[in-house]
């Protein structure tokens, strides 16, 4: 489907997911960051980069993700993703 339809960021977020499911954290972030390119994320995706970045041990990144998705959450008005996201980055 990517193929077909390569600007389509939905189908990057879903191709990422899989690879992090996968144990493919690596691979995962490459394609969270191809996803958030495109898209005007709402803190989801900055939160799975995130932790997948906490997993590769990326403290620095995994934080500027978190604090990202924190900012994005709130902006996109949801304030228990941003609360989920805060309590991740205390806990790095």
């Amino acid at each position: 489907m990517l193929n077909r339809r390569p600007d389509d960021p939905r189908l990057h977020f879903g191709l990422a997911l899989e690879y992090l499911n996968a144990g493919e954290l690596e691979e995962g972030v490459v394609r969270l960051h191809r996803y958030l390119d495109m898209a005007d994320d709402e803190g989801n995706a900055w939160g799975r980069l995130g932790a997948a970045l906490a997993q590769l041990g990326r403290m620095d990144e995994a934080r500027t993700a978190y604090r990202t998705g924190i900012d994005q959450a709130l902006a996109h008005g949801h304030p228990t993703l941003a609360q989920e996201l805060e309590e991740a980055l205390d806990a790095l």
